[in-house]
């Protein structure tokens, strides 16, 4: 490669991993896998071995975790470097690390143990009593104080049973399986968006501003090393351990003492063998030199400890077979294949079921039913297939493909101009139908509280609801809903019914947006119902008219004169009005001071809650935007506000806390 293409290449590398460095130790949300996070790495390694002068201070390859947020908590200067692990990732670099310590030291011995998926914390005793937790933050200076997040943690000693005059430990807070799905079955009750994966939701627990919420999600901890001792002497790492575990502190489990690259290896494979059975996430191995003294003599690099390196395991997968493809039909009419196949369990769960999103999808793996096929799950989550087998294909199978007819009703099926999506064109299709009332009560539209999925299935195929408009009918029903039990009891349909009737009193915005046009969600809906007096004024609106309102382009001003053209809409328009139901946008109180000026609100903040902040901007007249951009007049940012806040900084647009936004609003 030659110099400028290394130049070229570094800098693409660089942008890529900052961007995903902070989605992963920032804001707890990576897009990627951790694999291929990890040969990112690799490569911009590779071009710095070749090109030296390509390698600063400022690389990602030099810098350790993310950054310390002083709005997660105080921050807090470390006494003991938290470094990071020197990654590898094959049978050859582990004998290599193993030789070269073999060569530098007299008969080294290796504990080899499990690497937690989570969050690293550092826990400090004086006189065995818990004074302080403070996380990674940035490895180096500082971390984030959550003490009290810590002492709720169950696995966290409060108190030594045999102190010494000062003690810091490092461990792994993580969340269990268990604990994980409990979380995001309360999420979806909630209905809030569940959590990607344990370590995630790990994450974000810890940094909570409220520790009963922290207490509620179970975390757990392991701890791995003894960071500094005053009072005591252990010479290795696994007497340090018994002395742990001496005061009810958690170790890392199954830990194992090896002196050979040979034992090293194979204690590595046992560990990826026995991955799957765990109740917690692992994402490698870990191997480190036992003796302490011998520790010293290697001591660190800038980023990583020389005697320890992480051995990451290639993502899992496993071999099964394509037993069918279920077809599911969304709001739209869009159809969406759904590989079924032979269970198998991946990652410490069984999983049968993978998305196969589209024809090009499938067109693209060559898939068709009975296909031996490689499933893994992505970012140790998410079930995907990896490839066809091809040489193991049983003979007359032929690719699959989306049929031309919807399966729920029948109807023509066709394909989008320009997507790849395939969708059913029948407007009475019942598989789009309960989807499009889902929207409509749906928290972005009418907020029909307790109106759940379950019972609008029932509603739909016993025939009380056949559109929208039907939802203010079902009044007339009570009797035989009652009688019939398909809400439940008479209590419950009528706090259900009372739900529907309060509806009816919502802004004309919340109707706009749960008609469902296409391009028309709450955003959209909230800006044209800013101009347009009520529904029926916006239904006579022309193209034009439609298009000089913010945001609003061609194809979406297109799909609302399409809505309001068609007879069947119109229809449904009348008896919603008919039974009631508000079409007149309400006009806030308020004045214009802040008119032209558009905000984006990011993070949790302190005392207001997202939704009221964007009120308040838009009763003054101030527009509220989902993106920064160039546009962007201010930033309002809570905790954890992640890439808007960074974005901010680089486009210099102002940030304003909870305080500076609420003054505002007094002067």
């Amino acid at each position: 490669m030659e110099k400028r293409q290394a130049e070229e290449r570094w800098n693409a590398l660089k942008e890529q991993i900052e961007y995903h460095s902070d989605r992963y130790y920032n804001q707890d949300a990576p897009e990627i896998e951790d694999h291929a996070f990890d040969m990112l790495m690799q490569e911009m390694k590779a071009i710095e071995k070749e090109f030296p002068e390509l390698k600063t201070a400022q690389s990602p390859t030099q810098k350790v975790g993310g950054t310390a947020k002083r709005e997660a908590g105080v921050l807090v200067r470390h006494n003991v470097p938290m470094l990071s692990l020197q990654d590898v990732f094959s049978k050859e670099e582990v004998f290599d690390f193993v030789e070269e310590m073999e060569k530098q030291l007299e008969e080294p011995e290796f504990v080899v143990e499990y690497k937690i998926d989570g969050l690293s914390l550092g826990l400090r005793y004086e006189d065995g009593d818990l004074k302080l937790a403070v996380t990674r933050g940035n490895g180096i200076e500082y971390g984030e104080d959550v003490t009290e997040n810590a002492k709720v943690i169950s696995d966290v000693v409060k108190k030594l049973t045999d102190p010494v005059p000062y003690l810091e430990i490092r461990g792994e807070v993580y969340m269990t399986n268990e604990a994980f799905a409990k979380v995001n079955e309360r999420q979806e009750l909630a209905e809030k968006r569940p959590f990607a994966n344990p370590r995630n939701c790990a994450a974000g627990t810890l940094r909570q501003l409220d520790s009963r919420v922290t207490k509620e999600r179970n975390l757990s901890l392991f701890i791995f090393n003894i960071q500094e001792a005053r009072g005591a002497e252990f010479q290795t790492h696994t007497q340090g351990y018994e002395y742990l575990k001496k005061n009810k502190i958690k170790v890392i489990d199954d830990y194992q003492v090896c002196r050979t690259p040979q034992e090293v290896w194979d204690a590595i494979l046992k560990i990826g063998e026995n991955r799957g059975n765990l109740p917690y996430e692992i994402d490698g191995a870990v191997v480190k030199i036992n003796d302490f003294a011998q520790r010293r003599r290697l001591g660190a690099t800038s980023k990583v400890p020389r005697w320890a390196i992480a051995y990451k395991y290639p993502p899992e997968e496993k071999e099964t077979t394509l037993l069918d493809v279920e077809l599911s039909v969304g709001r739209t009419g869009r159809i969406t294949p759904t590989a079924v196949f032979e269970p198998v369990r991946l990652c410490g769960t069984t999983v049968s079921r993978a998305t196969l999103h589209n024809q090009d999808f499938i067109d693209e793996l060559d898939i068709g039913i009975g296909d031996r096929i490689m499933v893994y799950k992505s970012g140790e989550i998410i079930p995907k297939i990896r490839r066809v087998l091809k040489e193991k294909r049983p003979e007359g199978t032929v690719r699959f493909r989306i049929p031309e007819f919807c399966p729920v009703c029948g109807a023509k099926t066709e394909r989008e101009k320009d997507t790849a999506d395939i969708k059913c064109v029948s407007s009475s299709c019942p598989a789009q139908l309960e989807r499009h009332i889902i929207n409509f009560v749906g928290r972005d539209a009418m907020d029909i509280k307790g109106f759940g999925t379950v019972y609008i299935e029932e509603l739909v195929r016993l025939g009380y609801l056949k559109d929208i408009a039907d939802i203010y009918d079902l009044q007339k029903h009570r009797e035989t809903l009652i009688a019939e039990g398909i809400i439940g009891k008479e209590k419950n349909t009528d706090k259900l019914l009372g739900a529907i009737e309060k509806s009816k009193g919502n802004d004309a915005w919340q109707l706009l947006s749960g008609f469902g046009i296409p391009n028309v969600g709450k955003a959209a809906a909230k800006a044209i119902m800013k101009v347009f007096s009520d529904i029926p004024a916006l239904g006579e609106a022309s193209l034009e008219e439609l298009t000089e309102v913010n945001d609003i382009g061609q194809v979406s001003a297109a799909c609302i004169c399409d809505f309001f053209n068609e007879e069947k809409n119109q229809t449904i328009l009348k008896r919603l009005q008919e039974n009631g139901v508000n079409m007149t946008a309400e006009k806030l109180p308020g004045g214009q001071l802040l008119e032209g000026l558009t905000f984006v609100i990011t993070g949790t903040l302190p005392t207001l809650e997202r939704k009221a902040a964007a009120a308040m901007v838009e009763t003054q007249g101030g527009k509220v935007s989902a993106s920064v951009s160039k546009k962007t007049s201010y930033v309002l940012a809570g905790e954890n506000a992640g890439s808007k806040l960074t974005k901010a900084g680089e486009l210099g647009i102002p940030v304003l806390d909870e305080a500076a936004f609420l003054q505002m609003f007094r002067e």
